[in-house]
């Protein structure tokens, strides 16, 4: 994906919401919709998805008014979309057709301000999980995630590599057959994340490589949970890995690294946390921090200041 000129090599991207701009996506719960008569529900929910829509419209907006090059768009864009007794197809919605249609102008948005999209799926979405019921709902939710995808121009559906179950060999053999079963719309976005618990970088490059997936390089979740590799070697390893412009995630921790849990994300990032080994590169940041947009700009404006 091309840049601007006036762009570094350096994509930022903001995650999903803003602390301080009034752009807000609506979401609502199982227990309110279930209470309601099926038709008033689907008015309900055609609203809040239009309403979410015109919030993604807002989102890229400010994302191109200030030089933000990325922007996650959040897992309920579509409220309740997969959930078994509350979900729907989109042509079930009043005016459903009129709402994607909305979501493909966002795409079209996008496409013509060089804003990259993308989407992380909440932590209930494990690919490996030896609970059948947990695969398919998994399944459910990624191949509705991706057909927004494929709407808003959107590249990248990231999840963690689950959990090990006590023998990560096994467990990362059942990521691999289960994504089988996915869909080509589903394999040709589906990236993989090094967490903090589990699986690091080294753990799941094999993986990567095995069924033709990018790895997203977490930094933070790399300094957390560490491995035999540098942070530069899993950069070059996690770069190769990938076939179009590559995403890494960045974050600082709440406490300091000599905190009680340095895991927990800051609202700003220490411009110190920012490998060195990224810059000049053309790579896309997803900035995780509590001050959203506030923290993307600080940022911004940090890596400028450390150049001259």
């Amino acid at each position: 994906m091309s840049k601007t000129k006036s762009q570094s090599s350096i994509r930022l991207g903001l995650c999903c919401q803003f602390l301080e701009e009034p752009i807000k996506f609506r979401n609502t719960t199982v227990k309110s919709n279930s209470q309601m008569e099926r038709t008033a529900a689907l008015e309900k929910l055609a609203r809040l998805c239009r309403e979410n829509a015109e919030a993604l419209q807002s989102s890229l907006e400010y994302c191109a008014a200030h030089n933000i090059g990325c922007f996650r768009i959040n897992s309920q864009i579509l409220p309740l979309k997969t959930h078994p007794e509350c979900g729907y197809d989109m042509q079930d919605l009043p005016e459903g057709k009129a709402i994607v249609k909305l979501f493909k102008q966002c795409g079209q948005y996008a496409r013509e301000h060089q804003i990259r999209t993308c989407f992380h799926p909440d932590q209930f979405v494990v690919l490996n999980s030896p609970r059948k019921e947990v695969v398919e709902r998994s399944i459910a939710e990624l191949e509705y995630q991706s057909e927004v995808a494929e709407w808003v121009n959107a590249d990248v559906v990231n999840i963690h590599g689950g959990g090990a179950y006590g023998d990560k060999e096994s467990a990362l053999a059942q990521f691999a057959e289960n994504f089988k079963r996915l869909s080509k719309r589903v394999r040709s976005r589906l990236t993989v994340e090094n967490d903090d618990t589990t699986y690091t970088p080294a753990d799941l490059l094999p993986l990567c490589r095995k069924i033709g997936i990018p790895l997203v390089y977490d930094a933070h979740h790399h300094r957390c949970l560490p491995d035999e590799l540098s942070i530069e070697e899993a950069t070059e390893q996690a770069i190769q890995t990938w076939d179009r412009e590559p995403m890494f995630h960045i974050s600082s921790p709440l406490e300091g690294w000599k905190g009680p849990k340095p895991h927990r994300h800051h609202d700003f990032i220490n411009v110190r946390d920012f490998p060195d080994c990224w810059e000049d590169r053309e790579l896309t940041v997803e900035v995780e921090a509590k001050a959203k947009e506030q923290a993307v700009l600080k940022l911004m404006q940090s890596l400028r200041n450390r150049k001259k």
